[in-house]
This record gives C-alpha cells, structure tokens and sequence, in this order.
C-alpha cells in the first residue's frame, strides 16, 4: 500500500506514506500546518535542511520551494495532520483585523515543538476522519482557531499569514543560481520570479545562453560531484538533494558527463 489520504474537507487531511520512502519537489501555492502521528520528514531548501518526526508541528509558508522526503520510522508508516490556511481563508480572517503586510525578510520553515495549544487543536481533528456525516462548519471554526493559535505562540506571523502579495520580477540568475536544485516545471520557475513561461525562457536564454533544462542538468551535476567527494554523501542521498527523480537517470546522467559513474567516486576514495 502506497499513499491514503482521508479528508475531513479538501484544506484538512490525514496522510499517510506506507513505503520504504517518498519523495516530491514542491512549490506550495498555500501554508501548510503539519503535525507528524509517526515517521520522519527530511525538508531541503536553497539554504537550510529541516528533520522531523513524531510529535512535531511545523508551518510552511507558501511560495516556498522544497525537497520534501518522508520515510516510515520505527516500523510506522509516515503519518501527518496536514490543515492547508489558503488565501481566501486568510483574507477573510484578516478582514476585520489592520494588519499592515511586510515584505517577507526570509523564506523558513516555523517550528513549534510539540506545542501544547497547537497540538489539541490538530489532535481534536482525529474523530473526524472516521466520520460520514461532518458538521458543515467544523472545518472553518478548527482553521480558524489554529490561525489564532499561532497568533499567539508567534507576533511576526502576521506578517506571513496576512501576506497576499504574488511573486514580482526578481534578478533571474541570482533566483536561479540559489533554487536550481528543485526539481519544478520551467512554468513554476517562470511564476516564482515574475514571468511568463515565454518571457522566463527568453530571459534565462539571454543570460545563462542555454536552455533552462540543459543548464539546471549541469548545475546539479557540478552540485551532486561536490557532495559526493567533498561531503561523502551517498549517491542515493545526493540523486534526490540535487533535482533527479530515480537513481538510474541520475547515474546515466553523470556517468555521461564525467565519465564513471557517482558509485565510483564513493568506492575510490577519487577528489580529480
């Protein structure tokens, strides 16, 4: 059995990942309120890493890019609360309320460590999976109360959560040069940093003179050659930090660049 997901409504899941491991790049068009049952998380970003597991609460905030692995542990699959606080629903939050919106000064993960507050209120979701017939209003008055929450465990939440600004044109290579690593279609790229799919092609051709998918292809290799020699990683480990979807394109893909392949390089001790 791969994946399950049980809804209480389309923003409010319990998931569940019974394999050896599964493993996605994202880009989240909403924040993501997550509370691990079992298992543990692996989250890479352009400039930190993040581990959790069992009891652990976490928010991702939206237009964030990440690796996202998730392992069973322990003998348990990899088992989460996820509630979704969407746009709208912020909006209609913050209606009422003057919140002055700030630009973001940094793209991180906010963790609150098995809180006592947050994790009533998501613990207090566990009944309704298992039922048929769910009071329509359940769903609202739980986000809400998680929204008020983390109001109260967090003062500078707001200027996430009340944040309805989309991405503006950005410096492309700088962009780029920081966020390679993730594996996304040229179109999420394009929107992450103000453009069209037209416009974002005809910019990194202009100043990376190659295509997109060529130049992200020689990055993460120039990347997964580094951790291999310089950080002894694991070829398995790398395939997935660096941007390839299986170990056998990453292996091919390497092996045609530099002409052995990334085992050699962890089975000879090799620094050329």
């Amino acid at each position: 059995m791969e994946y399950q997901a049980r809804y209480i409504t389309e923003d409010i899941k319990l998931s569940s990942y019974e394999d050896k491991f599964f493993k996605s790049d994202i880009m989240f068009d909403q924040h993501m309120l997550v509370w691990f049952l079992s298992g543990e998380t692996k989250i890479i970003q352009a400039d930190a890493t993040y581990f959790f597991g069992k009891g652990d609460i976490f928010l991702i905030p939206r237009n964030q890019l990440a690796t996202i692995i998730n392992y069973p542990k322990d003998g348990q699959p990899h088992k989460t609360v996820v509630m979704h606080l969407s746009v709208e629903r912020l909006r209609d939050f913050y209606a009422s309320r003057k919140i002055k919106s700030m630009p973001l000064k940094s793209q991180k993960i906010y963790s609150f460590n098995n809180h006592p507050l947050l994790e009533s209120c998501l613990a207090s979701l566990i009944p309704y999976f298992d039922m048929k017939d769910i009071p329509e209003d359940i769903a609202s008055i739980k986000i809400t109360e998680a929204i008020s929450i983390l109001r109260t465990l967090d003062k500078e939440i707001d200027h996430v959560l009340a944040n309805f600004e989309e991405p503006g044109k950005i410096n492309l290579v700088d962009y780029m040069e920081k966020n390679f690593m993730f594996n996304l279609p040229m179109e999420k790229f394009g929107y992450l940093t103000g453009r069209s799919l037209t416009t974002f092609k005809r910019d990194f051709k202009k100043a990376f003179s190659m295509t997109p998918q060529r130049w992200l292809t020689q990055k993460r290799l120039e990347l997964a050659y580094y951790q291999l020699t310089e950080k002894k990683k694991k070829p398995l480990d790398v395939c997935y930090e660096v941007g390839f979807e299986n170990l056998s394109h990453f292996s091919f893909a390497f092996k045609k660049q530099f002409g052995f392949a990334p085992s050699y390089l962890t089975d000879k001790d090799v620094s050329h």
